[in-house]
């Protein structure tokens, strides 16, 4: 499989070191000479590092789009125009309209697009979603993405990080959000959110996703609470756990019951490999796309609306039919 690599700044390298350990024929592009340089160091033939990412459609399969999430429109509708299938880092786009405008042309072209939400490949991620059977009916859940770290200049912490666990509840739940509720904070002044918080609703299952860049440490933590257990993740370190137990009542007063803790059996494969391993497969046919456009959009659509709720101190409602505006019409939900 030909790849071309368009971004080598903060993710792109682990992107080029995953996929040549996966035997894929890379191309690079990127705008700055000084990454150029770094590709051409790193063994990639000169003759493959372009500036202009459109120098090398013509001689790549797919594209790989890990640049800031305010050019990911223009580059995989181009690409996608040129008949290449495009994985694309998250967020998909800054916008729903934009998310919608990349799935549309994915569709117009024939051509797969799959979205880098990586959690759903983290080994974290299985374990967990094998032990929500045993937790019972699910009452909520809790995500926090935090830690003191240099803030993205493309888009905000909730539109960054939050959105890890926007899409992360989706597929461990297995339901869309359906209301969304959200407090926001910018206290760097740069006309982007650094601090939110977010309840989203998954049926009738509230999970409330915490992100901010100020807490020393680094969070990366998942809690899902269910009638009989509580399953808790640490996709930082890689471990995941199922405490069970339940509240009973005798007579008038109530008694927490546990019944232990067990650690969770958690594989070793890197996250990344196993989504760029699912990407090249999807693009060969020999599976289905794992993170397809329209769930970007979804994704990108909680963003939106916990935007409007924290701006308008209300709730939310996401259906087809729904007709809050963040911003405009490009933020409607």
């Amino acid at each position: 499989m030909r790849i071309l690599l368009v971004g080598v700044g903060r993710w792109g390298p682990q992107h080029l070191r995953v996929l040549r350990a996966l035997g894929a024929d890379v191309w690079v592009a990127d705008v700055s000479g000084d990454r150029r340089s770094w590709a051409v160091g790193q063994g990639i033939a000169r003759a493959r590092v372009v500036e202009d990412y459109r120098a090398a459609l013509g001689a790549v399969d797919a594209v790989d789009i890990v640049t800031p999430a305010d050019s990911h429109l223009e580059i995989a509708a181009t690409a996608l125009a040129a008949g290449r299938h495009c994985f694309v880092e998250k967020p998909l786009a800054t916008t729903v309209a934009q998310g919608r405008t990349i799935a549309a042309a994915a569709a117009a072209a024939g051509r797969l697009v799959q979205v880098g939400h990586v959690f759903r490949f983290h080994p974290v991620s299985a374990a967990v979603r094998d032990a929500l059977q045993r937790a019972g009916r699910l009452r909520y859940a809790t995500g926090r993405f935090a830690g003191l770290k240099r803030p993205r200049a493309d888009v905000g912490v909730t539109h960054s990080d939050a959105l890890h666990y926007f899409d992360l509840f989706a597929y461990l739940l297995e339901r869309p959000a359906r209301r969304v509720r959200g407090l926001q904070r910018d206290f760097l002044g740069r006309g982007l959110d650094d601090m939110s918080v977010t309840i989203v609703e998954y049926g009738d299952v509230p999970a409330i996703v915490e992100a901010n860049y100020f807490v020393p440490g680094t969070y990366r933590e998942c809690v899902v609470v269910g009638e009989h257990g509580v399953v808790v993740a640490d996709y930082a370190s890689g471990t995941a756990s199922i405490h069970l137990g339940r509240h009973r009542r005798r007579g008038e007063a109530w008694e927490a019951v546990d019944t232990g803790k067990e650690e969770l059996r958690v594989g070793g494969e890197e996250p990344l490999r196993l989504e760029l391993q699912a990407f090249l497969e999807a693009c060969a046919g020999r599976r289905p796309n794992p993170v397809p456009a329209e769930a970007g959009v979804q994704a990108l659509r909680v963003v939106a609306a916990a935007a409007a709720a924290a701006r308008d101190g209300t709730a939310v409602v996401l259906d087809e039919a729904s007709t809050a505006i963040a911003a405009g019409s490009d933020s409607r939900p």
